[in-house]
């Protein structure tokens, strides 16, 4: 955003032209599906085997309909497989709280809690656990 350049310019008119030549093209939510917004977080520990960095990997849905979903490697080497599970929790937690936002901007009533799975029972229990542990000080 500092020094934009003309390569920005023209990544910026090809979303533009893309958004013009599919008008039609959205995600379609219907009246009879709950407005609930459920997420799954999953990561695999080490995946890249050049920097030894974990894989974030996530996906959210209203209802039935996927809205959102990110799959990126993670900024710092994790010491475990629950240190890399809890890293992944955190960046959908984030996701689902901005969700939360834009809903609550689009004038969209969400009262009820979003649920958020996790196939890891390590970091879920941290997550569940408030108290900091020798094990977990460094996540």
């Amino acid at each position: 955003m500092a020094t934009p350049s003309t390569i920005h310019l023209q990544a910026a008119e090809r979303v533009l032209r893309y958004i013009k030549s599919t008008p039609g093209q959205g995600i379609f939510i219907f009246t009879a599906s709950p407005l609930h917004l459920k997420a799954y977080s999953d990561s695999d520990w080490g995946g890249c085997l050049d920097t030894r960095r974990s894989v974030t990997g996530f996906t959210v849905f209203i209802g039935d309909f996927l809205i959102s979903w990110k799959s990126k490697k993670q900024p710092t080497v994790s010491r475990s497989s629950a240190e890399s599970e809890y890293r992944a929790l955190a960046s959908t937690t984030c996701e689902i709280q901005w969700l939360f936002y834009l809903l609550a901007d689009s004038n969209v009533l969400h009262s009820q809690a979003a649920l958020l799975y996790t196939d890891s029972k390590p970091a879920s229990d941290i997550t569940s656990n408030l108290v900091h542990h020798e094990r977990t000080k460094h996540i």
